[in-house]
Order: C-alpha cells, then structure tokens, then sequence
C-alpha cells in the first residue's frame, strides 16, 4: 500500500470522525425546570405558558410583624384575542402576553394527541415591558413587569391597558390582525421627562412542541434586519456562555426570537421609530445545549408614543414575505456564506411550493419530481463534462509520453503538449471546464440542507413508511439506499477507466462518508440526493457504454502528425 492510498485513509477517517463530532447522536430532552406559580406582586418572568394564564385573584403578601392590615388583593385577570389561526391572552398584570396558542398546529409526535403548539413557555410572559428615562446621574429604569393594568375590550379585536408607575402614566393598546397571527402594538407614555426609551424583553426562548426537543433548541436564535442595507444578522443560543452580553446596534427593521419552526419578531412599519439597539445576555445553562437567552430591544419615545408589529406564528415562507421588510430572511441560511446561499434558497422555496400547489402532491413526492426534474435539465451540462472526462483519459496516456521524453527540456515539452491539446481540439483548461457543470446541483443540495433546517411545510409531513419527513429517518432505510446510490453511481463511473487505486478507494469511503454525514439530517433531504443519485444512473450508464466501445477500439497518433488516428 503506497502512501497515497494511507493518506486516503486517514482523511477518511478523519471526515468520519470530524462528522460524528459536529452531528452527535440525539441525546434525551433536556428537563425542564418546575416553574413556581408567580405571585401576583411579582412580575412573570419573559415567556408564560397557559398554565399561568387563568383568571384568579392574587392577594399581595403582607409585611410579617408590620402589625398593618394586608393590603388590598391584586385581581389579575387575562382577556383573550381569538382567530380562526391563534389566541393570544394577555395579562392584565405588566399588560403582558402570556399565551400563543396556534390552532392550526399541533404538538409532535402525534400520539401526543390534538393539543394546540403553544409559544410561551410555562411560567413565563411572551413579551415585558419597562421604561427607561435618561438623566444627569444614570438611566432610570422603570420596570412595567409587576405593575396591575385595567383593562379596557374596545371591541373584538382591540384591547387597552392602563397603568401608572410613579409619574409615569402608560396605555398599552393591542390590535388584533385576524387570520394573521399578527398583533399591532401601540402606546402612550406621560409623566416623563425625555429622552426617554420603551425596553422590550422578548422571550427567553419558545416552547418546544416538537418530537425532537433536542433538535428544536439547537435553532433557538435572536435574529435582526438592519434599517438600510445589510444582511440579517443571527445569534445562536449556543454561542453563548452564561452572563456573556452581546450589543447590537441599530436602527433595526425588525428583532425576532425562533426555535426551528416558529417565531415571535417585533416589527416596526413605515413611519414607526425602528428599534435603536438589541442586547442579548446568556441565560444559565441547564443542559450541554443552551436554552435561555435574556433578549431587549430598545424603541426611543417620541412625544411618548411607541408603535410596532407582533408577530407570534409559523415560519411559513409566504407569510413571512407578506409581512414585507425581508421578513422571510428571519433564518440567514449558509452563515458567512448567506450572500449566496439566501437568493438559491428563494428560489428553491418557489419552486417546491409552486409545485406542491400546482400537483397537489405530497411534499414527498414534489422532492422525488424536484429531484428527477433538477437532474434532467443537467443532463446536457453533464453529458458534457462526462465526455470531456473520456477525451481526458484517452489523452493522458499521450502526454506523459510526451512529459517523459522531453523533460530535460521544459520549453519543447511546453510546445508539445500545447500541440497535443490542439489535435485533440482541447485545452489544458479543458478538463476544468468539462468539471464545472458537474457541479451545478451543489447550490441546490447546500440549499436544501439548510432549508430543510426550518421549513415548516415539511414539518409533520409523511410520506411512505416515514412519519415526519422534516425529521431523520429512525430506520436509516432512506439514508442507506442514498449510501448505495451513491456506490452504485461511483461503480458505473469507473466501468472503462484504467486502474486506480485512489479511486477505488474513493469509491468505497465517498458512500460511506455521506451516510456517516446525512444519517441524523431529515428524511426527505435524504430522499432528494437518494433520487438525484438513481436519476443520474442511466446517464452514467450510458457514458460507461461509450467509454467501453472507445476502449475496445484504441487508436496511436504519431508526434507531429495532425489529427487523424490510426488503427493500432
């Protein structure tokens, strides 16, 4: 075994094993932690569930030993915003949020029965507010988490909150867009010297109704879409530690808070006051995956009124392109390579949806047409670069015949090969060339392993035996057919080609790297390179035929000779 074959050996190796490090095996849910009832003195930490959200009446703890009589009960009571798509309860304790239920999903797996996808965690109040004043010694804050608002049903869809916190008079008004899952916010603040600022504390992460909550915290995200220009920007819950602070600057368009198929963004319109500035601290860490973040957006007041959008749903793409302001790239797909990947993700969502409207198919089945649909109109590109690849291996023999007999005498050996490119009516870029088509469907394939990440039209979606194709396959049947497709692809491909111990090799270790690296990815991401792989067979079936015919039929060109074989 020569060195080379060693060296493929161990980068394959290494590959295996660089992959089962950045893809770990799913580990267990991480508990949650039990969540005392709140007092109705003390404000709901940002992101409440249900549970927290019935109307009760809550006494103020007395002073022990004070001797004074305990002060009057706060009554909380939670009005409810309700829609053919979602229902939002709203507290009147902080004027807050507390509940997102979304009608038309339900909790996974299914066997978890009809309950509705709620948003905001147990415990905790989907948005919180707080005021912060700027003064000669310091920032004032003033925090509206634990102040009692009365209420105020002006019809169906609009509810008022007022409230006062010293000086400070508020009204909170909440707007109701129906079959939207969109709230429009909007307010008053008196008594208040300027400038002054609107604080506003987006949840600490959203609840987990996925069968994979493992998989679901991994997407827990702050995201942000700068006023003028720029790219949305991202930040991981995993990328920080406990207590470290991020400050982003604005002015921003929009800040949105997402697991991996829902979110909740803060968006401000046309004549709204954009958000000035989005700080993100670390939460404590729970678990090995971060799950907490502590996120603010700071909206400056303006003759004491602040104004923006809420939304609370599903990344559902025409929906998040409805709403305008580049919404739909809440989920900056390819990192620093997003400039390229964003518009081919576009276009991919297009034409999957397009498709699954116009056919009325199962997803499934629209990925398995993509997929034979993306192949044949590279076939001509294909056909193309597999030819040049053959023109390639008939001409190697000629020049490191040509290489061996002139190489002390490096000008000769340059014009020699020149001239054997040229009777062959080649180039020495010609192998380049013939190779790029080739490479056409990447884009493609890179896009769809990130769209594959948070596209909520997959979600839930069976096909066959698979239950969800959104998730990985537990049988690893779909993944293992990819892994031989692949085989079956590299087996052809070397039919007619002279030996090469390299290749051989790479033709063993390729399958068994991208199934060591698509096993945990979704179903259907397998589904759609298992098809693109079976698509391509009979084209490489048929170059393999014609590689063989050429090799039975070996023809010699003599040096200096124009192009014209002859019969060896």
């Amino acid at each position: 075994m020569n060195k080379r074959m060693l060296l493929a050996l161990a980068l394959s190796a290494a590959v295996i094993g660089l992959t089962q490090f950045l893809f770990p095996p799913e580990r267990p849910p991480v508990k949650p932690i039990a969540t005392a009832t709140t007092p109705a003195a003390q404000p709901l930490t940002p992101g409440a569930g249900a549970a927290a959200t019935a109307e009760r009446p809550q006494a103020a703890a007395a002073s022990i030993g004070s001797g004074l009589a305990p002060a009057a009960p706060t009554v909380v009571d939670t009005a409810a915003l309700t829609g053919a798509r979602s229902t939002f309860r709203i507290s009147s304790l902080g004027a807050s949020p507390v509940s997102v239920q979304l009608t038309g999903y339900k909790r996974l797996p299914a066997s978890a029965g009809d309950e509705a996808v709620e948003l905001v965690r147990n415990g905790e109040a989907l948005l919180q507010y707080a005021l912060i004043v700027k003064e000669p010694a310091g920032n004032r804050v003033i925090d509206l988490a634990g102040v009692p608002f009365t209420s105020q049903r002006v019809d169906d869809r609009t509810l008022t909150y007022t409230g006062q916190s010293g000086a400070a008079n508020v009204q909170i008004t909440y707007v109701f867009q129906p079959d939207s899952f969109l709230v429009r916010v909007g307010g008053k603040v008196s008594g208040l010297t300027s400038p002054a600022f609107l604080r506003v504390t987006l949840p600490s992460g959203l609840n987990s109704s996925e069968a994979d909550t493992t998989e679901d915290q991994r997407h827990l995200a702050v995201a942000m879409k700068p006023v003028k220009g720029g790219n949305t920007s991202s930040i991981s819950y995993d990328k920080l530690d406990p207590g470290e602070k991020q400050l982003q600057e604005g002015p921003f368009t929009w800040v949105a808070s997402k697991n991996k198929f829902f979110i909740t963004g803060l968006l401000t319109g046309a004549g709204d006051r954009p958000f000035d500035e989005v700080t993100v601290v670390g939460g404590p860490k729970t678990g090995k995956i971060e799950s907490r973040v502590n996120a603010t957006a700071l909206q400056s007041l303006q003759d004491g009124t602040f104004r923006f959008e809420l939304y609370a749903g599903p990344q559902e793409w025409k929906r998040l392109v409805s709403l305008g302001r580049e919404f739909e790239n809440s989920n900056p797909y390819g990192g620093w390579l997003q400039g390229f990947v964003q518009p081919f993700a576009t276009l991919v969502m297009k034409s999957l949806l397009w498709m699954h409207e116009s056919l009325k198919l199962n997803y499934g089945w629209v990925l398995v047409i993509f997929g034979i649909v993306v192949r044949l109109a590279l076939w001509p590109f294909n056909q193309r670069a597999m030819r040049t690849s053959m023109k390639m291996q008939v001409l190697q023999p000629e020049l490191q015949a040509v290489q061996e007999k002139f190489k002390a005498d490096p000008q000769r050996m340059q014009q020699e090969v020149m001239r054997v490119y040229k009777e062959h009516d080649m180039s020495p870029f010609s192998a380049l060339s013939g190779c790029l088509p080739m490479l056409l469907p990447m884009p493609v394939f890179i896009t769809l392993f990130f769209v594959f990440q948070n596209t909520i039209e997959f979600r839930g979606v069976s096909f066959l035996y698979l239950a969800d194709i959104s998730q990985k396959d537990p049988t690893f049947v779909i993944p293992l057919l990819m892994a031989a497709s692949a085989f079956a692809l590299s087996w052809i491909g070397m039919r007619g080609v002279p030996p090469n111990p390299q290749a051989k090799i790479m033709a063993y270790m390729f399958p068994a790297m991208m199934f060591a690296f698509f096993f945990s990815a979704a179903a259907g991401l397998n589904l759609y390179y298992m098809v693109q792989n079976l698509a391509a067979l009979p084209q490489q079936w048929l170059i393999s035929n014609e590689r063989m015919k050429s090799k039975s039929k070996p023809v010699i060109y003599e040096q200096g000779a124009p192009a014209k074989p002859k019969k060896a």
